[in-house]
């Protein structure tokens, strides 16, 4: 008999509706850029396309239900099903045979983009103990990858249930040219940055 994985129920949102962050972009962040980088159209105002979330399981390649564990719970914090990714070749020094499962990743684009946006710079981000802001380090091409070291700061993890944790790669991609404008942008949805005491 087929063993039956567990289902993620995934809400439907109101037809009409538009995230915060998205209305917050139309109706603040467009003019706050357009004046800030002297743009003399909209259309050069950067936008976020896409936010990508990878979590590489170590253990998978001997344990594929760790992987299928670890994508039920991407697939909770984003609200969109998780893909289980494999490897593309084989790595001796790994013990990795192409087309083992080493991880999990989700592609979110605009209202799951928003929606996980938002938990993410207000619930999330602010329950890891101490913290103090992220890195700048942009990657030169107009987007941003912010490492997590633990999925359990997101509300839907129950760390009772499930003891493991994993790291977690957070990828934005934006239409912005230069890292200034990428860092301009996500700022000003309100990714916290490090403060530098000038």
């Amino acid at each position: 008999m087929a063993k039956k994985t567990k289902e993620v129920e995934v809400q439907a949102l109101p037809a009409g509706y538009v995230p915060a962050l998205k209305k917050v972009y139309k109706e603040e962040i467009v003019d706050k850029l357009k004046k800030q980088f002297n743009y003399t159209t909209v259309m050069q105002v950067p936008k976020l396309v896409k936010i990508t979330l990878n979590e590489g399981v170590g253990q998978g390649t001997q344990d594929r239900k760790i992987v299928e564990e670890a994508a039920e719970e991407l697939s909770l914090i984003t609200g969109q099903k998780a893909l289980i990714t494999t490897s593309r070749k084989d790595v001796s020094n790994f013990k990795l045979r192409k087309g083992m499962t080493i991880g999990t990743k989700v592609t979110l684009r605009d209202v799951k983009m928003y929606e996980f946006l938002e938990k993410l710079i207000r619930v999330a981000l602010p329950r890891i103990r101490d913290f103090n802001g992220i890195a700048e380090k942009m990657d030169g091409q107009g987007n941003y990858t912010l490492g997590l070291k633990e999925q359990i700061i997101f509300p839907e993890i129950d760390i009772d249930k499930n003891p493991r944790i994993h790291g977690l790669e957070i990828t934005f991609v934006t239409t912005a040219r230069t890292d200034e404008e990428c860092h301009a942008l996500l700022a000003a949805f309100g990714l916290p940055f490090k403060k530098h005491n000038k």
